[in-house]
């Protein structure tokens, strides 16, 4: 009796080990694809970067095995000096996306969507996602040949309401740029750690010690070997102050010879959203949602979110704001997983049967 006893016991807790196991089931995985899309408005530019662009798009877990089901789509822009494979590929970076969306996805608390980003990385290390004969047009790269690309090799719901844009740093302000100006094609726009918003008073008494550092560059190759400061310099010059006169960078530096050049400073200016925003105030207010954050140590761009929510309060313009304890990357992957797709999966149309 007693070794039926034992033998019984020991059936049921396999049975027991064999039914808690059977409910650990890992997070379904989406899948990456890499793949090329020209861009014809990126054709031709001074700088000679390829117009031919690196893609990555992710698939939630059910783009395979629920092959009638179409999605919306949330085109991610990266910021300044990355590109799209240290997000999504094996490149050595300071987060990974699948996997924050996998776990997302996987949880159920927020809908399933695909994700898109560019490659934006260029002779000068980033685009700014704007419109320069220097650096080719990004606006329109993105909100018109990439998403009609996308939505022709892809299920995807094709119309603004189910389409988001949104980006890290100098991929917020891409998002933010891009945004205000096509609410006919994206209905939602959310900020991480935005670069690039609001002016900073420059004088000819005290002259950044990176503009002065930019002006003594003259070869790619010196550019290539300078620290990130003044690198940053050239791509905001290059999407800003572009000049097809001036060889080889094909731009305007703010300083020219070690004095300040105010013009260059005043187009600069001119292309902070902050600066410009209340001309996109009728678009804005088209949209579905707008959301932004930053973290308490990331304090020029908490600052100047800030000021954003003001702009937007003032005009009584919906939307979602944080400044939350942080850098300007350590929470970054959280901040997608809790809170962007989050915003997203309530701000996008997911209704199905729409081609």
């Amino acid at each position: 009796m007693k070794i039926k006893a034992l033998l019984l016991c020991a059936i049921c807790f396999l049975l027991f080990c064999s039914a808690s196991f059977g409910q650990q089931k890992p997070n379904a995985k989406g899948t990456v694809e890499r793949i090329k899309v020209h861009g014809k408005f990126l054709e031709g530019n001074l700088g000679g970067d390829d117009a031919d662009r690196s893609v990555s798009v992710y698939l939630p877990a059910s783009y395979k095995t629920s092959p009638s089901r179409r999605y919306p789509v949330v085109y991610f822009l990266h910021g300044y000096t990355d590109d799209d494979a240290k997000f999504y590929g094996d490149k050595k970076h300071w987060m990974k996306l699948p996997p924050v969306l996998d776990s997302a996805f996987a949880s159920g608390s927020v809908h399933e969507m695909i994700l898109v980003t560019p490659d934006a990385f260029t002779q000068f290390q980033g685009s700014m996602y704007s419109a320069s004969i220097t650096t080719g047009d990004w606006e329109d790269f993105v909100a018109k040949e990439l998403v009609a690309y996308v939505d022709a090799h892809y299920r995807t719901l094709p119309q603004a309401e189910s389409r988001g844009l949104c980006g890290h740093s100098m991929g917020g302000y891409g998002a933010l740029r891009i945004g205000e100006k096509h609410p006919e094609i994206f209905s939602a726009v959310y900020l991480l750690s935005p670069c690039c918003l609001n002016s900073s008073p420059v004088v000819e008494s005290s002259i950044p010690k990176n503009f002065l550092r930019a002006d003594s560059i003259k070869t790619i190759d010196e550019f290539a070997k300078t620290d990130f400061g003044t690198k940053i310099v050239f791509a905001s010059a290059a999407a800003w102050s572009p000049n097809p006169a001036q060889p080889p960078f094909y731009l305007d530096l703010p300083v020219k010879d070690g004095k300040l050049q105010t013009s260059v400073l005043q187009k600069w200016d001119a292309n902070r959203p902050l600066n410009s925003l209340d001309q996109y105030i009728v678009n804005l207010k088209k949209l579905k949602g707008i959301g932004f954050d930053a973290g308490t140590r990331d304090e020029a761009i908490a600052a100047s979110i800030q000021t954003l929510d003001a702009e937007l309060n003032k005009y009584r313009i919906k939307h979602s704001f944080e400044i939350y304890e942080g850098t300007h990357t350590n929470r970054i992957a959280e901040r997608i997983g809790k809170k962007m797709l989050s915003f997203f999966s309530e701000n996008l149309s997911f209704a199905q049967g729409k081609k």
